[in-house]
């Protein structure tokens, strides 16, 4: 038996979709699942930045849209694939909440190319990839003040809970205690507040002021907090 006549006979028995569709679907959604990792790597903010994570939406995308050809309108495939995905665990925790959005993006692409919404999928990804666009270039929902972490050390034996409150009245708009613990067996406390600087405030200045009322103990200035653990 030659190729061709494999190649019918394996159509003969697969009555839902063609080789056709199925090359159309994987193609299809790695093509859209690039534009989104191209748009999640040139809008994306912080140290947390993982290739890995942006191949796996491009995966994802075909991966689902071979399920959902597979699934067709089958409601038995559907409920024994949702029944073998079900033991499948993922124990790597997402970094980001926007991470979430852009993995539903790449299974909702994947899912219309494999549903063989073509235009709905070619649409929505470029009319999506516009607007995550435009929000990162021009800034939208970025609050005027940033919010950043202060660490600060000071002798264990003064008043941490008044000692910087002149300071920061006039340097700060808003300041939090989050933490506090003892460090170096005990004979410094390290303060850790979240804080947003007035729009002039001298940050040089401010710092040294607290420098002033700590010892020169260590004082850090953490701007994206929400890349780091305390």
């Amino acid at each position: 038996m030659d190729f061709g006549s494999l190649l019918a006979a394996l159509q003969d028995t697969t009555e839902v979709f063609t080789v056709q569709d199925v090359i159309l679907t994987i193609v299809l959604s790695f093509v859209l699942a690039l534009a989104i990792g191209w748009v999640y790597r040139d809008t994306h903010r912080g140290v947390a930045y993982s290739q890995s994570y942006v191949q796996t939406l491009v995966l994802m995308a075909m991966v689902v849209g071979i399920i959902m050809l597979v699934i067709g309108s089958n409601i038995a495939r559907a409920f024994t694939l949702v029944g073998a995905l079900s033991i499948v665990r993922f124990r790597n925790a997402i970094k980001e909440t926007r991470d979430v959005g852009y993995l539903f993006f790449a299974m909702a692409i994947g899912m219309a190319c494999g549903t063989r919404f073509y235009l709905l999928g070619i649409v929505s990804t470029v009319v999506i990839c516009a607007l995550l666009w435009a929000m990162d270039r021009y800034n939208f929902f970025a609050k005027d003040a940033a919010v950043q972490l202060l660490k600060v050390r000071l002798a264990s034996d003064l008043p941490h809970a008044t000692i910087f409150d002149e300071v920061f009245r006039r340097y700060l708009v808003r300041s939090d205690l989050v933490a506090m613990e003892t460090v170096q067996a005990g004979t410094l406390t390290e303060l850790v507040y979240s804080v947003e600087l007035k729009r002039r405030a001298d940050v040089q200045a401010f710092l040294r002021e607290l420098a002033a009322l700590n010892d020169n103990n260590k004082i850090v200035l953490i701007t994206g907090q929400q890349e780091i653990d305390l």
